[in-house]
């Protein structure tokens, strides 16, 4: 509950819009009263005493006039009361929404900074079902809320202090069936938020069975799996689908449950005031109900009181349901929102000057998991200009090197150091705008080949675009496409080869024109003939920057000067010739 009333206070931010909303209800609810088209006030106002008097007063002496008048009125106090309902209803939509957008924009900003295993612990699939789903589900809490949380108990509280004021007696003897409601309600809570936490469940994973099959396309019609694919998202359509009847059949008990005990109540007091006004008795069963004997414009006010405080009784059913749903989604998105990046900077992190003179693991131990060390205690140094190369088994830490570098992890022991300072001192974008890196999975954006070279530095121009892809042996095939380099590449570079994605990720790195460049197998899917043309640019492109290379392929070792061995955790540096003599 502290989550959805945090962002109940979230949404409080914006009270103007919140208290235009209010007043705009409370206008189309009088315009209501005074139409007698709210059922309560309307039977108050039809038996009170004082209503003829004041309506041959005002009304005109002709019939006709008189009708006229009624007919004016009625179409003027509808075309208002509406407008007025328009008002409030998009004035609060507006907050709602607004809180919604903020929300997935935090998410989204909290999943850029998050480092990788903290992101891989949701995925992408659940921050989609974060982003759309449970957003959603916060922000029709929030609307329930400011849209009829607050009107409606003040409709019961002025009815029923009415009734009081008529006889508190008789309205606690209504009032006896109000803990059968509330221990109703109570029960239905619980049901609607153990129901709508299933639903959460389920949409991430039904996102995550989508994602996972449509991501991975090729390899399930590659070993026609098109049928155990459509299995397990039927099973998970299917799945949804029984637990949004079941919160389908719980939102919709919670109507009837209140109107016919509601309705109980009210069947009391007609029973009981009927008994009272028929035989002019104060009491009954011994037990005093008035002062003295009701009249029967008395108790039909005193029916009306009931009856008015028994709709938004009914209609608060509703705002309760709602109410649980975003209660779900805020304990859901809040904790996100609060867990911390592993990857902490310093209030005033320092500032190096460019370029680095070194970097240096020190005593640096790594693990994923808490359990199984990936590094241990590794100790190696590289200097500014030095082209290393990163050599091992798979398995063996060579990337998780690299990433701890990058700072994507921290380690769990010993420091990685920049110029004799831990990368923790330094602020995270400071160090990767020092960094250009390419790796074997190629990243693309569903964007056109000038907008992923550009990702690496937005300010070039188009003709250092052009001179990065040439450098990178790109621009004769992106020449060879009728829209050159506005050409969409399509979802992750889909409509390229293999190739041709690494080639624009080695034009991105280039133009990046970055002191340290990280390749990772950078060039594991280009021909031999590309691939050769890509190493005399690196030949050129790589003197005076720090180079470090994960490769095994001979043409990419001979531009290294030294060599890091890495297996079993344990990492050993030696020259180049030495290695390649071996």
């Amino acid at each position: 509950m502290k989550y959805f009333l945090r962002a109940l206070s979230d949404a409080s931010k914006s009270w103007p819009l919140l208290l235009g909303a209010f007043l705009c209800s409370a206008a189309r609810n009088r315009i209501d009263t005074l139409t007698l088209q709210d059922k309560g006030d309307a039977a108050v106002l039809s038996s009170a005493e004082w209503l003829q008097p004041w309506l041959e007063k005002y009304l005109p002496r002709d019939p006709f006039q008189t009708v006229l008048l009624v007919v004016v009125l009625i179409v003027v106090s509808t075309f208002a009361k509406h407008c007025f309902l328009l008002t409030s209803t998009m004035l609060v939509s507006y907050v709602a929404m607004g809180i919604s957008r903020d929300l997935r924009t935090k998410i989204f900003n909290k999943a850029l900074e998050l480092d990788r295993a903290q992101f891989m612990k949701q995925g992408s699939a659940g921050f989609m079902a974060q982003v759309t789903h449970t957003a959603e589900m916060l922000s029709n809490g929030i609307t329930t809320v400011y849209g009829g949380a607050v009107t409606e108990p003040l409709k019961i509280i002025a009815c029923l202090t009415g009734a009081f004021c008529i006889s508190w007696q008789l309205t606690l003897a209504c009032l006896t069936m109000a803990p059968v409601v509330g221990f109703l309600m109570v029960w239905l809570n619980r049901k609607m938020r153990s129901v709508s936490k299933n639903i959460l469940s389920q949409a991430l994973g039904f996102h995550h069975v989508m994602l996972e099959a449509l991501n991975n396309v090729l390899t399930v019609q590659a070993y026609t799996m098109e049928p155990f694919e459509r299995e397990r998202f039927r099973q998970s359509t299917d799945h949804m689908m029984r637990i949004g009847l079941r919160h389908n059949f719980y939102r919709a008990l919670a109507n009837p449950i209140t109107e016919v005990l509601g309705i109980g109540m009210v069947a009391t007091s007609i029973a009981v005031g009927a008994w009272l006004v028929i035989n002019q008795e104060t009491q009954i069963f011994g037990v005093t109900m008035t002062e003295r004997p009701m009249t029967v414009p008395g108790i039909m006010v005193f029916f009306g009181m009931l009856i008015g405080a028994s709709d938004p009784v009914r209609k608060l059913s509703g705002v309760i349901t709602g109410i649980n749903v975003g209660i779900v989604g805020a304990q859901s998105l809040y904790p996100l929102l609060d867990t911390p990046s592993r990857l902490r900077e310093k209030v005033e992190p320092r500032r190096l000057p460019s370029p680095h003179k070194e970097i240096r693991l020190q005593d640096v131990s790594f693990s994923y998991d808490g359990i199984d060390t990936v590094l241990n205690e590794v100790n190696v140094s590289i200097d500014f200009g030095e082209r290393v190369a990163i050599v091992g088994p798979n398995g063996g830490g060579k990337s998780t090197l690299i990433n701890l570098i990058c700072r994507f992890y921290d380690p769990t022991a010993g420091k990685v150091l920049l110029d004799g300072v831990p990368l923790t001192d330094l602020a995270v974008e400071d160090l990767r705008r020092r960094i250009a890196i390419v790796t074997q999975q190629t990243e693309l954006f569903n964007e056109t080949i000038l907008y992923n070279i550009r990702y690496g530095r937005w300010d070039a121009t188009e003709e250092e675009i052009e001179e990065a892809a040439r450098k990178a042996r790109a621009h004769d095939f992106i020449a060879d496409f009728p829209d050159g380099y506005r050409t969409k590449v399509g979802p992750n570079g889909f409509r390229l080869s293999g190739g041709q994605r690494q080639r624009i990720a080695l034009a991105r790195a280039f133009l990046r024109n970055a002191e340290i460049l990280v390749l990772d197998e950078a060039t594991s899917q280009i021909d031999a003939a590309s691939e050769e043309l890509i190493h005399e640019a690196l030949a050129r492109y790589v003197e005076n920057r720090t180079v470090i290379m994960i490769t095994h392929r001979p043409s990419t070792l001979a531009l290294a000067d030294s060599i890091l061995h890495v297996e079993h955790g344990k990492v050993h540096k030696r020259p180049a010739a030495s290695y390649q003599a071996a």
